[in-house]
């Protein structure tokens, strides 16, 4: 292997703790009043950086677990005074405590209508990503960004990121030559685990309230807290939890916003899991300049593969990899030409820049600027993943017109960019 010609080291020592260099904020300007929807692991981790930064009072906790909500006080005890109030419903804690800002970490099948809620009542929203469970939710979320001008901020934190930024700059550059083939993977060995047994929900869980617009799933002890990923009902597996990151990098660095065709197939190889999301998937993606391609599989690791995670851009110059704990790396076509390599900028805990994200998105409500991840490109990154796994329902392919953002002539496929709510919740319209 070549040696690298450079390497642009982590920056100080405190930005991988977590510090806050860049975000000055506090000294100068109010503090917004915030209120957290889903009190979980990761809602605590966005809750717990907005608080280091000095730019919020919390006004209200809201999880339909109160395990859950006991858990977040305790937390918010150690880091500040502020006294929030607690909330089963979402609506309740809107309506309640007015705040400023709303934070929704809540699993992906309650994207929407919190966000939308928030918004009618005037709230600024940061939302995690994927923006929804289904595309025509995105489109509602981003029509109601649009109608009440409040500033929506998607918690895809690699877009603040400072490798990653890095990273699209040499792309755009030229550096890597012309590009016309993307490949995004994670390749994770996830041993099975022996199933579980559908139980009855935990004492302070109103699981109604959890399952919310969804079907009334069977409670499984693999479900919560953590589990929602693995079923179809809550989320959209892996290529919608990790995907949607590189395909907001992918989109990013080609300023293109659609695919026009999409096919994806998949299986599970744990046949005995009650989880039903694809345990391996393929992905491909014809765009107008460039094929996109994306591959998961949860058995075997990173092999010999040099790296398990990331996104690889293939060059006239050379090989490009966009990754995550890893940094940036390129690696030339020229034998005689030097890698070039850039360190992560991450935060811990939990390998995040959520800090960068955080910062912008108050810039974006002071300024009226747009946000890093803002609503409408988000939700294109977030297409990717849900058109993929509509191919991988359909099992084919289909065509995709993104300007009206409707399947081409395929009443079936259509039928998939929405799904019926449960009474009493309505399906947002456009």
């Amino acid at each position: 292997m070549q040696r690298r010609d450079f390497i642009i080291k982590t920056a100080a020592s405190g930005l991988a703790a977590g510090a806050f260099p860049n975000i000055v904020l506090a000294k100068k300007h109010k503090k917004y009043s915030v209120a957290l929807i889903g009190a979980g692991w990761w809602g605590m981790n966005i809750l717990t950086t907005a608080i280091a930064s000095g730019t919020v009072k919390t006004v209200g906790l809201c999880d339909a677990d109160q395990n859950q909500l006991d858990l977040a006080l305790e937390k918010m005890n150690e880091l500040t005074s502020d006294k929030p109030n607690l909330y089963n419903d979402y609506r309740e804690l809107i309506q309640q405590e007015k705040p400023e800002i709303v934070i929704v970490a809540t699993p992906d099948h309650w994207h929407a209508l919190p966000t939308i809620d928030a918004l009618k009542a005037g709230c600024h929203v940061y939302v995690e990503k994927p923006v929804a469970h289904t595309i025509n939710e995105g489109k509602a979320m981003v029509a109601a960004q649009k109608k009440y001008e409040r500033v929506i901020q998607v918690g895809l934190h690699r877009h603040a990121a400072p490798h990653n930024k890095a990273g699209i700059n040499f792309l755009t550059s030229g550096k890597a030559g012309e590009i016309k083939m993307v490949r995004a993977i994670i390749h994770y060995n996830f041993f099975d685990r022996k199933p579980k047994p559908n139980a009855d929900p935990p004492k302070g869980l109103d699981w109604d309230m959890y399952c919310g617009p969804s079907k009334l799933m069977d409670f499984n002890p693999d479900m919560h807290p953590k589990g929602f990923r693995n079923y179809l009902e809550f989320a959209n597996g892996t290529i919608a939890d990790w995907g949607v990151h590189w395909f907001d990098q992918m989109l990013w660095w080609s300023e293109e916003k659609h695919p026009k065709t999409i096919y994806s197939t998949g299986g599970r190889f744990h046949e005995d899991r009650v989880a039903d999301i694809p345990d391996w998937q393929t992905a491909t993606f014809e765009f107008e300049n460039f094929t996109a391609e994306w591959e998961h599989r949860r058995i075997g690791g990173g092999g010999s593969e040099k790296h398990n995670i990331g996104v690889y851009f293939y060059g006239t110059k050379g090989t490009f990899h966009m990754g995550w704990q890893d940094g940036w790396t390129f690696y030339p076509s020229n034998k005689n030409a030097r890698e070039e390599h850039m360190n992560h900028t991450l935060h811990q805990p939990d390998g995040q820049n959520i800090p960068e994200l955080w910062d912008d998105f108050i810039r974006a409500i002071e300024t009226g600027s747009k946000p890093a991840a803002d609503i409408e490109n988000s939700h294109y990154a977030t297409n990717m993943s849900l058109l993929a796994m509509m191919s991988y329902k359909l099992g084919r392919s289909f065509k995709w017109d993104g300007t009206k953002q409707s399947t081409v002539n395929d009443p079936e496929a259509e039928k998939l960019l929405q799904r019926v709510y449960r009474a009493p919740w309505e399906y947002p319209g456009l």
